[in-house]
């Protein structure tokens, strides 16, 4: 995907590890708490410019144990699932766009 790991539930991307460091998904409601804590964005290299992305890496004090990282990745979920909520949902094909089989030569 991008040199790194995606963390999924229920088909929603919430985390990523790049470059060994654990990412979580932000958005408005969230980044001022990631922000205020002191962590930073996954930032790469794009094709002109830094790309900052809308993961943050927890702060330094939740990576001690996992009890102290779950609010961060309920942050995280919760931010991963309002972006999905957004996204405009995926039209299946209808039905006179679907191909039929052509009949067997021999059947009714």
């Amino acid at each position: 995907m991008f040199g790194g790991w995606g963390f999924y539930l229920d088909g929603v991307m919430f985390a990523l590890i790049a470059y060994d460091q654990l990412y979580l998904k932000v958005d408005a409601e969230s980044v001022d708490r990631f922000a205020a804590a002191g962590s930073e964005p996954f930032v790469y290299e794009g094709k002109t410019k830094p790309v900052t992305m809308s993961y943050w890496r927890p702060p330094e004090a939740a990576m001690a144990a996992p009890e102290s990282l779950l609010p961060w990745a309920e942050l995280a979920v919760a931010a991963a699932g309002r972006a999905a909520a957004k996204k405009p949902k995926r039209r299946k094909a209808s039905p006179r766009h679907r191909h039929k089989a052509a009949p067997k030569a021999g059947s009714p």
